[in-house]
């Protein structure tokens, strides 16, 4: 099903304090990804695919904060974002940076709503 909320993310400016904060506040599970520059978040139980076990929870990430990226982002599940990025456009919405491929899962990417919040969208890669 599409047009679901499935990820968040919360931008930092200090990178061990936001984790130490969420790992301690809400006992959170953090965990580094140098390569992609990223923190991995798991709010509850996961498999080994890191995707949650129980219904009721999504997990999500953090990164260091960027002129673009402020403040937290909820991300929508859609098939196609280039599709979506049309009707947001259509929308009186706007594009936000570009599509980037998120190792062998899908693809990620940002937009701006009418309002000026900026919200992700996630393409799951096709088999």
């Amino acid at each position: 099903m599409t047009g679901r909320i499935v990820h968040f993310e919360v931008p930092y400016d200090d990178a061990e304090r936001a984790r130490a904060f969420y790992r301690e506040a809400f006992g959170w599970n953090v965990m580094e990804m140098p390569e992609m520059n990223y923190t991995m978040v798991s709010t509850g139980p996961v498999d080994e695919q890191q995707l949650p076990t129980e219904p009721g929870f999504i997990n999500g990430g953090m990164f260091q904060r960027s002129a673009d990226l402020t403040r937290p982002v909820l991300t929508v599940d859609v098939p196609d974002i280039d599709a979506a990025w049309k009707t947001i456009e259509s929308l009186g919405g706007e594009k936000v940076g570009e599509k980037v491929p998120v190792g062998d899962m899908g693809f990620a990417a940002y937009f701006k709503d009418p309002e000026g919040n900026v919200l992700g969208l996630w393409q799951t890669a096709t088999a």
